[in-house]
């Protein structure tokens, strides 16, 4: 009998790039698991990396980027890194929150900036001082591994720390999945790069994800590779998403991801199963109709033995049918748009050999954003604290922590941009409260009706993809939007999400209102969204200028207004439909 070992290349084999690859799968194969050229490069005094090495870097969370506010003609670029974090459902614990804010002040640009993905990102980093920011996260047990690049990105879950219902059980899969799907023999890069080797810090996989990762090595999801035996020595085509909700909790944004999970469970908190959706997402190019925004599609239900197997299964199939060739066309979407999803359905059953049953009757989901206070647990409250963007600066970031460092409470980073301080005793409520009251924030169960759901992706000035700007101009956007509903004494609330460029990262072309930025000052419209993100929006105008926003929308809000405002705004685009919405735009933004 022939060992799996003896089937599988050496352990520092490269094997050769298929032909008709594109160049960054055959630098992925050729980086040794993505070691070089990072490894040689962080050793020289360059003050930013290598075409080759940047590439590398995503793999290790991070993105070389320059500040374009600083940008003088024959002048060097303002190099600097941005790092973001893996943080499963969004947890951080207090030992590497008060971390963050060290290294954000010592080495950043002293802000901290909360993804859409739950994450932790610090921007304004040295190249010189990389080893240093990243290896002090991992030694206060944080990590920046598969938070960017081809692999599996951060997991979501619902924020909320409840100990009811299936919350429990969500963010238990959350986390699982995050260490079921992350890369192997790239940890070990990874920790050789970063803290010296040290076996520490590896990951600590469950019991139920050490019995799957057991099943990555035989069958269809074995990549052939000993050393990376569910990724290969090329990872993915491309990024890869994944989220777990419960029933009737749409915080995360369900149907953008590559997998959607939603948890069921028995009356004791057990996990009985999960309905799953695939091949959602959002990324896209202008005047590329080939790429496009998608909801994801019902898949079924797995029964909770199996959730796991069927989780890699996915990624196999898409490690194996993902288009190679042309990244714009890599993502999984793609394979769903093309084959359709009975092909899905029918290829899986090679990588994965237990039923698909109908999905199971869910409630109508809402966009739950879990802000002001709520029990946690007997003795234990959270409360959620809102912040436009998420950005956390200045002396908002200072008395952050020191509510934190004085209660030593955990943190939960919302989809929203927003955070959850939470573990805080009964005993503790009354001083928590003053001390945001102190900050400023004394009803944080009542921000801004359109700040409250608004989220924006950083754009300019530090995002090399942004053609314009998102983060730094989304107040003044809601200011004016609101003054404009305001006289037009329309009370209900709109969900707005911008963007300086049409990736996608602030998951637009869900909202009720998109903003895409085309050009400088000027941004797709996408309208018809929903407030609980059940559908997609369609895009109405290419480049709409900023000055001209209220011009835009006044007729549309006004027809809102005359119908009663007896739905939403997203749904009432959809009821008068795309002609009457287009012809109501070019009325208003005709020539005087």
């Amino acid at each position: 009998m022939t060992s799996e070992a003896s089937l599988a290349p050496a352990a520092d084999a490269k094997p050769a790039p298929k032909a008709g690859l594109s160049r960054l799968e055959t630098l992925k194969t050729e980086s040794g698991y993505l070691r070089e050229p990072l490894l040689t490069e962080l050793a020289n005094e360059e003050p930013c990396f290598s075409e080759a090495a940047v590439q590398i870097l995503k793999f290790h969370g991070s993105y070389q980027q320059d500040d374009r506010d600083n940008r003088r003609k024959g002048e060097s670029k303002d190099w600097q890194m941005m790092l973001r974090l893996r943080n499963p459902g969004g947890r951080v614990p207090a030992a590497l929150f008060v971390a963050l804010d060290d290294l954000s002040e010592r080495y950043g640009n002293g802000t901290l900036r909360l993804t859409t993905r739950q994450a932790f990102q610090m921007h304004g980093v040295a190249k010189a001082d990389l080893r240093e920011v990243i290896g002090t996260i991992v030694r206060h047990l944080g990590s920046t591994l598969s938070a960017c690049g081809d692999v599996n990105r951060n997991v979501m879950a619902p924020a909320a720390p409840y100990d009811k219902g299936a919350y429990p059980a969500a963010r238990r899969l959350a986390a699982d999945i995050a260490d079921l799907l992350a890369p192997r023999r790239a940890e070990d890069t990874y920790l050789d790069l970063w803290v010296d080797g040290e076996p520490a810090y590896r990951i600590q996989p469950s019991e139920p994800v050490e019995a799957a990762r057991a099943m990555q090595r035989s069958g269809a999801v074995y990549s052939g590779d000993a050393n990376e035996p569910l990724y290969g020595t090329t990872y993915l085509p491309r990024k890869f998403k994944v989220a777990v909700t419960v029933p009737g909790d749409n915080s995360i944004d369900l149907l953008t991801q590559d997998i959607g999970l939603v948890a069921f469970c028995d009356p004791n908190g057990e996990l009985r199963g999960c309905n799953v959706h695939v091949g959602g997402g959002m990324g896209r190019t202008h005047n590329n109709e080939s790429t496009f925004a998608r909801t994801a599609d019902p898949l079924g239900y797995v029964a909770a033995e199996h959730v796991l197997e069927l989780l890699q299964a996915i990624l196999a199939l898409q490690r194996d049918h993902g288009d190679r060739r042309i990244r714009r066309h890599a993502r999984m979407k793609y394979v769903l748009q093309d084959r359709g999803i009975d092909w899905f359905r029918e290829e899986l059953t090679r990588y994965f050999p237990h039923p698909l049953l109908p999905l199971q009757r869910e409630p109508r989901a809402r966009l739950e954003d879990y802000l002001g206070w709520h029990r946690q647990a007997r003795g234990l409250w959270f409360v959620g604290v809102p912040l436009l963007c998420g950005r956390l600066s200045g002396e908002t970031r200072r008395a952050l922590r020191r509510i934190v460092e004085t209660y030593q409470l955990e943190l939960r980073l919302t989809p929203n941009q927003d955070l959850l301080l939470c573990n805080i005793g009964t005993a503790q409520r009354s001083s928590v409260r003053r001390d945001l009251e102190a900050m400023g924030i004394s009803e944080p169960e009542a921000p801004a009706r359109l700040a409250r759901h608004a989220i924006a992706c950083p754009a300019l000035p530090t995002c090399g993809l942004a053609i314009t700007e998102s983060e730094r101009v989304l107040p003044e956007v809601l200011e004016r939007l609101e003054a404009l509903l305001q006289r037009l004494g329309i009370s209900q609330s709109i969900l707005v999400r911008m963007t300086g460029c049409p990736n996608g990262c602030a998951r637009p072309y869900m909202a009720e209102l998109g903003l895409v930025g085309s050009g400088p000052a000027q941004y797709q419209l996408w309208l018809g969204g929903t407030p609980n993100l059940s559908c997609l929006a369609r895009p109405y105008l290419q480049r709409l200028h900023l000055n001209d926003l209220e011009r835009a929308l006044e007729p549309l809000l006004s027809d809102w207004q005359a119908s009663g405002v007896r739905r939403s705004f997203g749904a009432h685009i959809g009821r008068i439909g795309p002609e009457k919405v287009q012809a109501l735009l070019e009325g208003a933004l005709q020539p005087a």
